[in-house]
């Protein structure tokens, strides 16, 4: 049974904004160091951004720094990644995990983004 369930995608145009939520049946958040996920079309799934248990610390793959935001919302057992001047280079099917090291069997189904005009 996974363990977490990603929503929020969509299609947007180049330069638009979305926003993905994370939802746990556990809250991973406030205990473990958790991250966004994402792979592309033929590509491996790649880690694009961290967050902290306490939320203050966090990390992004250089190519999402300064558009994408990573935050967590412990009472909620959520996590999100508002995602700003998207790129089609930034379609992937994106998922939440245990980071750096994500847990297998608790993989979601994931929510499509897809960037095209």
């Amino acid at each position: 049974q996974a363990q977490f369930v990603e929503s929020g995608g969509g299609l947007v145009q180049p330069g638009g904004s979305l926003r993905l939520s994370c939802a746990a049946f556990e809250n991973f958040f406030s205990l473990l160091t958790m991250g966004w996920y994402r792979q592309a079309p033929g590509k491996e799934r790649e880690l694009v951004a961290t967050i902290s248990p306490d939320g203050g610390s966090t990390n992004y793959e250089d190519s999402v720094k300064d558009r994408f935001t990573i935050s967590t919302d412990n009472a909620k057992k959520a996590m999100y990644l508002q995602m700003n001047s998207l790129k089609p280079e930034d379609t992937a099917v994106y998922y939440c995990n245990v980071a750096p090291s994500p847990i297998l069997n608790a993989w979601g189904q994931g929510t499509q983004v897809t960037v095209s005009s």
